[in-house]
């Protein structure tokens, strides 16, 4: 994804045993990052463990490098439930080997996700249209604002890494020959303007996008297929980098969202606490449909975790243990 920092980071003190232990919880950190997927999780898991497993809960600031480096060599803060590990590999993969780092649930269990995407109503409209190749059959559908004799793939801003990849996708996939052109929308809002106009008024749109995102819990894109594999070498060697001449089609990797959790923490926490980090887990469309109403309220938070928890018992009621989910529950 583009500026991913952070990670998030909580703790549970010991718990004893059976359902009373857990009166014993004791103060927890909890790392926040700077995006709404992070933000919430970890607000999502201060409300469990305060009100489910009794514990003291702390939200602190939190950044993807900083925190995972200090997990691993100081053992603080104690979890990390947005980890972003690709972000960091060499040095998880250190506190993992070392016994550091515990590996806890895939918070996002489908992995984030990167690609080109088009509006769900042209994808009903013509489910002819599945891979990149299959759009690029079409400009017709995808006009270029500024030339409707063409068709038009919309990019992110420099500097992000997803617009590199999409820029050597375009070359790899014949876009130009295709009759299309390559859109630098300029910023972030200029992207997300771009989709939304487009949907507004039910025109063809195609581009770069990501999720977890609030946007894509408004709009309901489908991401196209690549139609090859991915080839991590390739994706290193061109598509990855802007001035490689010469990129090949390739599939576009997802990146493990993974919960991580402080070694100490994990001793102390007790088999409760760490079934229910070991157990929860949530989708894209959960998340995209989260963050998509906590924009639309100007929610926090703190907003989102309650209205996540007052809307979804079926879900994170499998996370928890019977007695912890009645306690949630009277709390809401």
């Amino acid at each position: 994804m583009k500026k991913l920092l952070a990670t998030t980071c909580l703790a549970v003190g010991l718990i004893g045993f059976g359902g009373a232990a857990n009166a014993a919880c004791g103060d927890v950190t909890i790392a926040s990052m700077n995006w709404q997927s992070a933000e919430v999780l970890a607000s999502l898991d201060k409300f469990i463990l305060n009100e489910g497993y009794g514990c003291k809960a702390e939200i602190i600031v939190g950044d993807t490098v900083p925190t995972i480096t200090s997990m691993v060599e100081k053992g603080a803060p104690d979890l990390a439930p947005e980890g972003w590990v690709d972000l960091l590999p060499d040095v998880v993969k250190r506190g993992l080997d070392d016994g550091k780092l515990i590996g806890a649930a895939t918070a996002l269990s489908d992995g984030a996700v990167q690609g080109w995407w088009i509006p769900k109503y042209i994808a009903d409209a013509h489910p002819d249209i599945k891979t990149i190749d299959d759009a690029l059959k079409h400009p017709e559908l995808f006009p270029d604002p500024e030339d409707a004799s063409k068709g038009a793939v919309h990019n992110g801003p420099q500097g992000w890494g997803g617009t590199v990849v999409t820029a050597q996708l375009f070359k790899a996939y014949g876009g130009e020959a295709a009759k299309f052109t390559l859109i630098d929308t300029g910023s972030a809002a200029g992207l997300d303007g771009s989709i939304a106009k487009a949907y507004e008024r039910k025109q063809g749109w195609v581009g770069y996008y990501w999720a977890p995102t609030a946007l894509l819990g408004k709009y309901e894109m489908v991401k196209l297929e690549h139609g090859v594999p991915y080839d991590a070498a390739e994706w290193k060697r061109c598509n990855t980098v802007a001035e490689c001449p010469d990129p090949k089609k390739n599939d576009w990797p997802k990146d493990t969202v993974k919960t991580l959790v402080a070694k100490p923490f994990s001793e102390k926490a007790g088999p409760e606490v760490m079934d229910y980090l070991n157990k929860r887990a949530w989708t894209n469309v959960t998340v995209n449909k989260l963050m998509a109403w906590m924009t639309d309220n100007q929610a926090s938070g703190d907003d989102g975790a309650k209205h996540f928890l007052k809307e979804n018992e079926d879900l994170w009621s499998k996370w928890v243990s019977p007695e912890a989910a009645e306690k949630i529950k009277a709390a809401l």
